[in-house]
């Protein structure tokens, strides 16, 4: 009987890691002041860009990102073109002169 728990297991955890791929909203469906509302509001948002990509977008001012990374301007597509978003990142280090 443990193998009939391990199994109901793994497929309630594949069922459920499915349907969080479904209801991550894409960032292609949307314009982009819907996409950065979106991020504004949730303080940071997973969003699909692609067919098999996504990433974590994240508010410009806040403490979404773990140090040392910081908040660092990248763009995704949307319905209406190109969007600027913030996705957390390491900063380059400083190069002394």
């Amino acid at each position: 009987m443990p193998g009939r728990k391990i199994r109901l297991c793994a497929a309630a955890m594949l069922v459920a890691a499915s349907n969080f791929a479904d209801a991550r909203s894409d960032t292609r469906k949307m314009p982009c002041e819907q996409t950065q509302a979106l991020i504004q509001s949730q303080h940071a948002a997973a969003l699909s860009t692609g067919p098999n990509t996504y990433d974590r977008y994240v508010r410009q001012f806040g403490n979404e990102c773990d140090a040392p990374y910081a908040p660092m301007v990248d763009y995704v597509p949307t319905s209406d073109g190109r969007c600027m978003v913030y996705r957390c990142e390491e900063p380059a280090p400083m190069v002394p002169d």
